[in-house]
């Protein structure tokens, strides 16, 4: 069986998980810092989950973004990135920073995370140029209900970054130069797709 959301109550929060009460029946997910400071015992939760199945275990990982939770398994496509490498980085770095850092070839903001190197860094980012920006669970991302603040943009959501990327793919630019272009009209102010486009098509006609 594999769990891809759950929402219910949290009965507990320790260091590096929360337990969730979902009718009844508690589940135990490994959590990153970020969002365990967002909760409280008794707080309703609706968390976005990656389920690791092992021959000798079932491990949880919860997320507040399917954003974040593509971008664990994303990240740990490189060799020596595991779940609890994944879970430091997410927690130094935003997936909007983390784009940025793989557009720009900046290997360094990667060992803001606990545990990364230099090298390990620069794996990443080496590994992760110029592919496509991870797709939720069913193509777009989903944010989820943390603590009862359903309605809000939790930081570090970059869904428009990675549409306008796609955008500027199908208009016949390299992933690569898309995702730097857009890095670019991010910095100067851009969030929302249209903008980020525009943005970007100058730091592509310059």
């Amino acid at each position: 069986m594999i769990i891809g959301r759950l929402r219910g109550e949290v009965a507990a929060v320790g260091l590096d998980h929360v337990l969730i009460d979902v009718n009844g029946v508690g589940y135990v997910a490994l959590a990153g810092t970020r969002l365990l400071a967002k909760l409280q015992t008794g707080d309703k939760i609706t968390a976005h989950i990656e389920t690791r199945v092992t021959e000798s275990s079932i491990t949880l990982f919860a997320f507040a973004t399917d954003e974040e939770r593509a971008w664990f398994v994303r990240l740990q496509d490189v060799p020596g990135v595991a779940g609890k490498s994944a879970l430091a980085i997410l927690d130094g770095l935003s997936p909007a920073e983390i784009m940025d850092a793989i557009a720009l070839g900046d290997a360094g903001a990667f060992t803001r995370a606990k545990g990364i190197g230099k090298k390990l860094g620069e794996r990443i980012v080496t590994e992760l140029a110029g592919k496509a920006p991870p797709l939720g669970r069913f193509g777009k991302f989903e944010v989820a209900a943390v603590a009862g603040l359903a309605s809000a943009r939790p930081e570090g959501v970059t869904g428009s970054r990675a549409e306008a990327v796609s955008a500027l793919v199908n208009l016949g630019y390299t992933q690569g130069e898309a995702a730097k272009a857009v890095a670019a009209a991010a910095k100067d102010g851009a969030d929302e797709v249209g903008a980020l486009v525009k943005g970007a098509l100058k730091e592509l006609a310059r």
